[in-house]
C-alpha cells in the first residue's frame, strides 16, 4: 500500500490534463493515470482534421500559458482562431507538450480497480500498486463507450471494427469496406480510407449526409448577428450551450437529452466537402440482416419505404459513435455501481460535477447530459477544470480546518483560492448559491 492521496485523477485527455493543471495551480494533492492523450493518438485516423476552430481547441490553463496558438507559434505551425482547420497530429502533440509542461506528475499506467473504502476510495493499479484517495475525479474521455449496432456483435470480429479501433487506415489498401454511419466520423473515415486505396460504401440511414459550408471570413456583420460565434460553433443555440452550461443543468432532464442528442448536428467539416463527393454513398437505408458468405460479411438493407439491397465487403467499420453507459467503466467496483445513481446511462451528477457517490467526480463527454454539448468539446476543459478544482479546494478546507471554518464562513481561511469571490450577504461564494450543494 503507497501512500494515501487527496484526489485520483483517472484519465489522462484534455479534461483530465486541464484539471491536474488546476489542481497543482491550487495546491492540491493530487495523482493522474494513464497513457496521455490516448485517444487522440491511437483511436483517431491520420491525416483527420478537427471541426473545432483553432481558437475552441486550447486545452484549459487558467494562466493561459500553454495555449494552441502558443505551441503553433513556437512551431511555426500555420494557425487562426477561424478558418485553418486543426490537423489531428498538431492536436495530439500539443496535448503531449501540455502534458510535460503543466501536469508533469502524470503516472503512464492504468487504473484496473476503484471500490469504496474507509473515508474515500481503495485505488489498484496496472502496476501493482493499491492506494486510497479521498476523491476520485473521472475523466475517460468517450473511449469506454462506442456503440456497434447489435446485428454485427455476433459475428466474427475480424469482419467488423468500430472506427475508433484504426489509427492507420492504409491496413485496408485495395480492401472493399462498407462504411456505416452518417456524421463527421463516418464522413472523415470513408474520405480518409478512399484517399489511402480502400474501396469505400458509405451506408446512412439519413436520405442526406451534411457537410459544413465554409465559413465567410473576415465574418460580415451580418452573419455575426445572426450567428454569433461560441466554441462549439456558430449560432445562438450554440452560444447558449457554451456560455451557460450551469443553465442547462435547470432544464428537464427528457430536454436536456434531447438537446444533447440532436446538437449539433452530425455533419462533416467545411475541408471534406469537396472530398466526400467522391465517395460512394447508399443513403436512406438501414441493416436488416448481416451474414457471412464466402469470407465476405454481406449485408441486407431496406429503406424506409420499404425497398431492399444486398451489399458486401471484406470489412464493415461501424462509425456509430458513443453511447454514454457509466455501467461501462469496468473499474468502477460493484459497490460504487450500485450506489451510483444515474440519469438515462450517465452519472446524475451536482452543478459541481460529484456523483451521487460522496467524492467521485467525471468529467468530460459522460457529463454532457448534465452540463450539455459543451461537455463533448475541448473547450468545455476551461468548465469542467474550475467547477471541479474550487469544489475539492473547499471541500479540502473544511476537512482541514473545521474549527476555523465555523468561525469564519470561509473569510480569511487560509487556503490559496485565487479564482473566488467571497462576495454574498453570509460570506459564501457566489458559485456555490447556484451550485446546490458542496
Amino acid at each position: 500500500m503507497s501512500t494515501n492521496v487527496d484526489i485520483a485523477i483517472i484519465g489522462s485527455g484534455p479534461y483530465g490534463l486541464s484539471i491536474a493543471a488546476q489542481l497543482s495551480r491550487y495546491g492540491l494533492d493530487h495523482r493522474i493515470f494513464g497513457p496521455p492523450m490516448q485517444f487522440w493518438t491511437q483511436h483517431m485516423p491520420s491525416g483527420m482534421l478537427l471541426k473545432s476552430e483553432g481558437m475552441a481547441s486550447s486545452i484549459f490553463d487558467a494562466d493561459r500559458q500553454f495555449t494552441l496558438a502558443r505551441y503553433c507559434e513556437e512551431r511555426s505551425i500555420p494557425y487562426a482562431d477561424l478558418g485553418i482547420p486543426v490537423q489531428l497530429d498538431h492536436f495530439s502533440a500539443y496535448g503531449l507538450e501540455f502534458q510535460k509542461r503543466m501536469a508533469p506528475n502524470l503516472e503512464n499506467c492504468d487504473v484496473i480497480k476503484v471500490d469504496k473504502g474507509h473515508k474515500g476510495f481503495l485505488i489498484e493499479l496496472s502496476s501493482g500498486e493499491s492506494f486510497r484517495a479521498s476523491n476520485v475525479i473521472v475523466a475517460v474521455g468517450v473511449r469506454p463507450f462506442k456503440y456497434v449496432p447489435p446485428i454485427l456483435a455476433p459475428l466474427p470480429r475480424e469482419f467488423w471494427s468500430h472506427s475508433s479501433d484504426h489509427c492507420r487506415l492504409d491496413q485496408f489498401r485495395d480492401r472493399e469496406v462498407i462504411i456505416l454511419g452518417g456524421g463527421a466520423s463516418a464522413v472523415d473515415t470513408a474520405v480518409l480510407l478512399h484517399e489511402c486505396g480502400g474501396r469505400v460504401q458509405l451506408i446512412a440511414r439519413r436520405p442526406d449526409i451534411e457537410v459544413h459550408e465554409k465559413m465567410r471570413l473576415p465574418r460580415p456583420l451580418w452573419d455575426k448577428l445572426r450567428y454569433p460565434m461560441s466554441g462549439i460553433g456558430p449560432g445562438w443555440k450554440s452560444r447558449f450551450y457554451s456560455d451557460a452550461p450551469l443553465l442547462f443543468y435547470w432544464l428537464p432532464i427528457e430536454t436536456r437529452a434531447r438537446i444533447v442528442q440532436a446538437h449539433p448536428n452530425p455533419a462533416g467539416g467545411w475541408f471534406m466537402r469537396e472530398r466526400f463527393r467522391l465517395v460512394e454513398k447508399v443513403l436512406g437505408y438501414c441493416i436488416k440482416r448481416a451474414r457471412l458468405e464466402s469470407d465476405r460479411l454481406c449485408l441486407t438493407l431496406v429503406s424506409d419505404k420499404g425497398s431492399t439491397r444486398e451489399l458486401s465487403a471484406q470489412h464493415v467499420i461501424a462509425a456509430t459513435g458513443f453511447r454514454i453507459d457509466t455501467h461501462q467503466l469496468a473499474f468502477l467496483g460493484e459497490g460504487i455501481q450500485r450506489e451510483l445513481s444515474t440519469e438515462g446511462r450517465g452519472p446524475l451528477l451536482s452543478t459541481n460535477g460529484e456523483s451521487s457517490v460522496q467524492g467521485l467526480y467525471f468529467a468530460g463527454p459522460a457529463t454532457a447530459n448534465t452540463f450539455g454539448p459543451l461537455a463533448r468539446f475541448v473547450v468545455g476543459t476551461e468548465f469542467a477544470a474550475r467547477r471541479i478544482a474550487r469544489h475539492l479546494t473547499r471541500r479540502t478546507a473544511v476537512r482541514r480546518y473545521p474549527r476555523s471554518l465555523a468561525q469564519s464562513n470561509f473569510v480569511g481561511l487560509p487556503v490559496q483560492v485565487p479564482e473566488v469571490k467571497f462576495n454574498t450577504s453570509d460570506g459564501r461564494p457566489m458559485e456555490e448559491i447556484d451550485a446546490g450543494r458542496l
